[in-house]
């Protein structure tokens, strides 16, 4: 099974004296197939660090949907001023029509 170290740059050597590989693709240090991960001990991810291997990850509790959940909220400043469209040309494209509502470059 292969497990995900965070090892820091500074300590790239020792890990790899123990055993350790470097995952480029992942860019994470990672072991495998090891009986004893004492040594790897103090480079254990812990589950927020996104490092962590996944069955970590599913065994982390998991959180209860709320009823006041900020997915799909958009918050707008205090001072947003909605302008109204003036022609069907796509945002990014200026026509003439638009052009005095347009913002500057």
């Amino acid at each position: 099974m292969r497990f995900n170290l965070k090892v820091p740059f500074a300590e790239k050597d020792a890990a790899k004296q123990l055993g350790a590989r470097w995952d480029a693709a992942s860019k994470l240090w990672y072991v495998e197939d090891k009986a004893d991960m004492a040594p790897f001990a103090k480079w254990s991810p812990t589950p927020r660090d996104g490092s962590a291997p996944p069955m970590a990850l599913a065994r982390a509790p998991a959180k209860a949907k709320t009823a006041d959940s900020s997915e799909g909220i958009v918050i707008i400043g205090s001072k947003y001023v909605e302008l109204p469209r003036v022609c069907a040309c796509l945002p990014w494209d200026v026509c003439d029509k638009c052009r005095a509502t347009a913002l500057s470059v």
